[in-house]
């Protein structure tokens, strides 16, 4: 039975079979292989299997589905070949062995293939979460953050005048609900 094989680093080895007609793939969880990553579409792709072929369909994903780093629209997924559903590489495994398919040289395929290489080296990189370097270094403060800094209150004189005319307002009220008292009683 053939399976798909996350290569990603922190996903390494994550697998998936492929014992179903129909395999959703995307980053909601109503996908029947979910990948909960930032480059995956909601609704990303799907493989279909035909007897021995696995066929990769894209979705109209965002961020493009790729095997061997060529973009499809839909496309046979052979043994040995890279799948690309975003950032997130992958594998088939069939359980044998297989050499990696010897890929030519852009110029060699002509120039249809050189304009698809162009637009696999476009391919939005989305950054995640922070480097080991950067918790090795502590990461720090921005130059100009002083935590020594006393906080200090603005003072507004326009709110005291405010509030001390509200007061005399809220006086004169009181003081005339209190004559009308009088003189009714």
């Amino acid at each position: 039975m053939a399976k798909l094989v996350i290569l990603n680093q922190g996903m390494t080895g994550r697998t998936f079979d492929l014992n179903v007609e129909r395999t959703t793939v995307g980053r909601v969880e109503d996908n029947t292989f979910h990948i909960a990553d930032a480059s995956v579409s909601s609704r990303h792709a799907e493989i279909l299997l035909h007897g021995s072929d696995i066929l990769v369909r894209d979705l109209n994903s965002t961020n493009g589905t790729f095997i061997n780093g060529e973009k499809i629209s839909e496309a046979v997924l052979r043994p040995g070949q890279m799948l690309r559903f975003g950032q997130v590489e992958l594998k088939i495994d069939d359980g044998q062995p297989h050499s990696a398919p010897a890929q030519a040289p852009a110029q060699a395929r002509g120039p249809e293939a050189a304009e698809t290489k162009k637009s696999v080296d476009a391919t939005m990189i989305i950054p995640r979460g922070v480097s080991l370097n950067d918790l090795e270094q502590g990461g720090g403060r921005p130059s100009g953050f002083d935590t020594n800094a006393a906080f200090s209150k603005k003072s507004n004189k326009a709110n005291k005048y405010f509030l001390i005319i509200g007061i005399l307002v809220g006086l004169v009220i009181v003081g005339l609900i209190i004559v009308a008292f009088l003189k009714a009683g």
